[in-house]
């Protein structure tokens, strides 16, 4: 068995087993995907007996995190062939790519998964649950809306607007850009679909998708995975000073294992320094600290979790910590 990310140039290789897990996909999609998405992805695989028996492929993304702008990947086409399934090859796949993450620079990582019971074990924890809305014939009913079909000359319109809309009520969404939407728009134009506007008094006041056979259906849910502890808490506000030290425990990124300091002031944000423990206030593994950071859980909830102490003070102090809980990310691959 080999690990290793294939190169560019190899990336269609990967494509018959993509089409025999995900044969749910629709030809014109599977070719939109191996068109676009693999142009500027990685694609991490096993190879057993010269032939490609399981993927991982990790979509880049820009993201706004609290008013910085971090390039984080998403994780899709996790795949392994049938006959080749429980081995590990799942495990090992989201290790190198967690590692290679972290080489990166990478806060965390982001997917949306078949099922959450596939990723809890590898310390993903859900936080968000997808809110994007279709489009509906009686939407034209609304008073003062007019709706159209986005063309790729509105793209950069949109963007801006978007981007406007977004900044104002979450704390990390996907940042857009008219390349963004130009890729959207044949997005939903592979499956059939198309990306309907909403204007009012000639304003975009919203943008959803429409499939002539889709209804809406359940929520798909996003989970997160935190990949470097230190830049992941760096990017959080504050309430007020604070100033505590725990330790982090992570079973797949050795260097997140390591005790922290936490300071800062609600004008300075969170700083870190590295901190002995013997003068740890408790113990926290990265999973809890994800639903933490992320407005899943409560300090009290999390303490509740296995492999988690805190001492009362530290639970105070953590609760200074502003979750990033007002979350937007609906993308599909």
């Amino acid at each position: 068995m080999e690990i290793r990310k294939l190169d560019s140039s190899e990336h269609q290789d990967s494509r018959r087993l993509y089409e025999t897990v995900f044969d749910e996909d629709s030809p014109t999609f599977v070719e939109y995907y191996y068109t676009e998405k693999t142009r500027d992805n990685q694609i991490y695989v096993v190879e057993e007996e010269g032939e490609l028996r399981a993927m991982l492929h990790l979509n880049p993304y820009r993201l706004y995190v609290n008013g910085n702008e971090k390039n984080v990947n998403y994780i899709v086409a996790v795949a392994t062939q049938k006959e080749y399934r429980k081995r590990g090859y799942m495990a090992s796949l989201l290790k190198k790519a967690l590692r290679e993450m972290y080489r990166a620079g990478e806060s965390f990582t982001f997917l949306m998964p078949a099922s959450e019971s596939i990723y809890l074990p590898f310390d993903f924890r859900t936080v968000y649950e997808q809110t994007g809305k279709l489009y509906h014939k009686e939407d034209v009913k609304e008073d003062g809306i007019t709706i159209t079909d986005a063309k790729p000359s509105d793209c950069r319109e949109i963007s801006e607007s978007a981007n406007r809309h977004l900044a104002k009520g979450y704390q990390v969404f996907a940042l857009r850009d008219e390349a963004y939407y130009q890729r959207l728009l044949r997005e939903y134009e592979s499956d059939g679909g198309v990306l309907k506007i909403y204007r009012k008094n000639g304003e975009i006041v919203d943008c959803r998708g429409y499939y002539p056979e889709e209804e809406e259906g359940e929520k798909p849910k996003i989970m997160v995975r935190i990949v470097d502890v230190r830049r992941m808490l760096m990017a959080l506000g504050l309430q007020s000073l604070i100033g505590v030290c725990f330790c982090v425990t992570d079973p797949m990124v050795e260097e997140n294992n390591r005790c922290v300091v936490v300071t800062g002031t609600e004008f300075s944000g969170v700083m870190l320094m590295d901190g002995k423990p013997e003068n740890s206030e408790g113990t926290i593994n990265i999973a809890a600290l994800a639903s933490l950071i992320f407005g899943a859980k409560t300090v009290e909830e999390v303490c509740a979790e296995e492999g988690v102490f805190m001492s009362k003070r530290m639970m105070g102090e953590l609760k200074k910590l502003i979750p990033l809980s007002k979350i937007c990310l609906n993308e599909t691959v």
